[in-house]
């Protein structure tokens, strides 16, 4: 079982989510309403009916538990030991032992308080039954509060572990810390792993893939490890031994010549020496890394010594590889690949499924009667064949078969030479192999609708062209168009003209027959047009230029209300005396927010009436009355946008609409439920 396996397990709730779960499920799945006059033997079934339903919830859920969550026992040794050694073995086996018991108590005590409820004489007593029924279940339930906490944080960590597979091929990177093994694995694979100039970046396994001879590969980046007893190593460290004890891979171990991760090349080669017992069965490849800042020549004599102790075993392959300049990292990959290749087929031959295989199989090899050689026996038609395939298939004979390769050469290669697939049409007329393939259109060939004679036809209808300029039968005046033509044209104009008439009728309709600006004459016009008849033309010069003053006060005071953003209204003393004259005079005034209106007084009645003339455009702006800047004008309209932001978001929905918020859903308060509101 792979750990990909181990990321499916659902989460894990809470001991007081679990009873939220399963009580509220038991009372949306049961009946709700009883009453005392029902039959007692209705009464008794309507609460056995919940107690065994909440016992059945209760064992459903742990049971999904207790099956998710795999036992130590039946997974890879691999993937136990990495358990035991990430969440402590006794620890986990502990936790899922507790949920199993609590799940057989809970059995327990639904069978014994059905086995009550079944002699419950009143609706009271078997109400008081199953109330102590269901708060036993939830007493136990909620003991289980540590072991529920600690199995959530070993799903969540498990969900984040590598998917490790312990059967697959597999190449497994081990040494001291910041030796470069997290480098190599970014070298070769597709993993991105993090590296760092300190020790013990990498804290847990990582691993990457890689493809090599069509064949899917995994490499397991190890944390680093110490030389020293294995009482004495921490979770990190026991990561990379329990890799190197359990999983069938080769191994290749890392050293630093250099000396730049802080160990010496000593105390690299005796942390090799004390866990070569776990390279058992496996290919060793001895990396060698960093050789663009110190190569093996570069050593004294006594380290050149310890690795040489290393490398005369014979099953320890040396490589030397810079993962810096990526020098020989690609050569030392292929060469663990190609051990473990080895290691893999010799195992198997070695095994007892190919002896099982092998002694079913029987190869039968002829022995010789004497000594005469018989030579296979070749029909000559065959040999004849074979020679004419031959010579046809000969480089150097010119009269050879050429083949769609020697074109393809010929004619320039591949990229520039396009293959003729028509050639080999296999057709009834050999020569219609090159014909233009129909075009259909609309279910119809558009060849059928191509005049093959169009070419000729055109050429002679340019030639008679050429012909009537050079008689020169365009250079009359008269036009050569026929009589119907003519009558055409003619009454198409005589339909142009009614039309004109018409349009021309239409549009004096409701306007005047002579337009207005045709009488507009100047005030000097008319005065002199009355001088010369013989009037005084100084009472109309006087009531112009009155008519001109009024006219010209209007227009500035319009002009002043759009560019002015102070209030335009009459102040309170003004108001006051407005109001106070209007009663002493018995009148009424209809609008007096505006100081541009014009008062008309009505002689003829008893009692004066002010009358005023609203206008109907506004004369201030009401968004910006109050504010005297632009800054205040641009900060009042950005709170306005943030105010209606909310409803715009809320589409149709406003400030009057009722929304009442599904505080608690409808399922934990239905049913009947007494004086209490949180009972359930």
């Amino acid at each position: 079982m792979a750990t990909k396996g181990l990321k499916s397990i659902a989460p894990v709730p809470t001991a007081n989510d679990f009873l939220d779960i399963v009580l509220s499920k038991t009372q949306r799945k049961t009946p709700t309403v009883i009453h005392k006059n029902f039959k007692i033997s209705r009464i008794r079934s309507f609460y056995m009916r919940k107690v065994k339903f909440c016992q059945e919830a209760f064992d459903e859920k742990l049971s999904a538990i207790l099956t998710e969550f795999p036992l130590l026992d039946d997974l890879h040794p691999f993937l136990s030991s990495l358990m035991n050694v990430l969440y402590d073995k006794n620890h986990y086996k502990l936790a899922l032992g507790q949920l199993n018991t609590c799940r057989h108590l809970i059995d327990q005590v639904a069978k014994d308080y059905i086995r009550l409820l079944k002699f419950g004489d009143s609706l009271y007593r078997c109400k008081q039954l199953k109330r102590a029924a269901l708060g036993r279940m939830a007493t136990i339930m909620k003991r289980q509060k540590d072991p529920l906490a600690y199995l959530e944080q070993v799903r969540q960590h498990i969900s984040r572990l590598p998917a490790i597979d312990p059967n697959t091929r597999t190449l497994l990177i081990c040494g001291y810390p910041n030796v470069g093994k997290s480098s190599f694995v970014n070298k070769v694979t597709r993993a991105d792993v993090d590296v760092q100039p300190y020790a013990f970046t990498t804290k847990s396994l990582f691993v990457g893939h890689l493809d090599y001879k069509y064949l899917r590969w995994q490499v397991i980046d190890t944390p680093g490890i110490l030389d020293h007893p294995l009482e004495d190593m921490n979770t990190i460290e026991m990561q990379s031994i329990t890799a190197l004890a359990h999983l069938r891979a080769c191994v290749m171990y890392f050293m630093d010549l250099s000396e730049q991760c802080g160990y010496t090349i000593e105390a690299q080669c005796k942390l090799f020496h004390s866990i070569k017992p776990l390279f058992s069965n496996k290919p060793v490849v001895l990396v060698v890394n960093k050789i663009d800042v110190t190569k093996i020549d570069d050593l004294s004599p006594e380290n050149q010594a310890l690795l040489s102790e290393i490398t005369s075993k014979e099953d320890v392959l040396l490589a030397q590889v810079s993962c810096y300049s990526e020098e020989g990292v690609m050569e030392a990959r292929n060469t663990a690949c190609d051990a473990l290749l080895a290691h893999r087929v010799e195992a198997k031959l070695k095994g007892t499924k190919v002896k099982s295989i092998i002694n079913r199989v029987h190869v039968a090899l002829p022995k010789a009667r004497d000594d005469v050689q018989r030579e296979p026996f070749i029909p000559d038609i065959v040999k004849q064949r074979l020679k004419a395939t031959m010579q046809r298939h000969d480089a150097s004979d010119p009269n050879r078969l050429r083949l769609e390769k020697d074109i393809e050469a010929e004619e320039g290669g591949p990229g520039v030479y396009s293959i003729d697939l028509r050639k080999n049409y296999l057709l009834k007329d050999d020569e219609w192999r090159y014909d233009i393939v129909p075009e259909i259109w609309q279910g119809k060939n558009i060849a059928d609708f191509i005049d093959a004679d169009i070419a000729e036809k055109l050429e002679a209808l340019e030639r008679e062209e050429e012909k009537l300029v050079a008689e020169g039968f365009y250079d009359s005046e008269d036009s050569w168009v026929d009589s119907e033509y003519e009558d055409d044209m003619a009454r198409e104009k005589a339909n142009a003209s009614k039309m004109l008439i018409n349009a021309r009728n239409r549009s004096k309709h409701n306007h005047p027959t002579v337009p207005r600006t045709a009488t507009t004459r100047t005030l000097s016009e008319l005065s002199k047009s009355l001088s010369k008849a013989g009037y005084d033309p100084s009472r109309i010069q006087e009531r112009a230029a009155i008519l001109a003053q009024v006219v010209g006060s209007k227009r500035k005071r319009r002009e002043d209300d759009d560019e002015s953003m102070e209030d335009a209204a009459l102040s309170d003393d003004e108001t006051s005396d407005v109001d106070t004259e209007a009663e002493n005079n018995d009148t009424m005034l209809v609008d007096r927010a505006s100081p541009s209106k014009r008062l008309r007084v009505n002689s003829d009645s008893k009692s004066a009436f002010l009358v005023t003339r609203l206008d109907r455009k506004a004369k201030t702006n009401r968004a910006v009355m109050g504010m005297s800047t632009r800054q205040q004008i641009d900060r009042a309209r950005k709170l306005s946008m943030l105010q209606q932001r909310r409803f715009k978001k809320a589409g149709r929905r406003g400030e009057a609409d009722k929304h009442v918020p599904d505080l608690k859903p409808k399922h934990l308060l239905s049913g009947k439920r007494g004086f209490k509101a949180n009972r359930r």
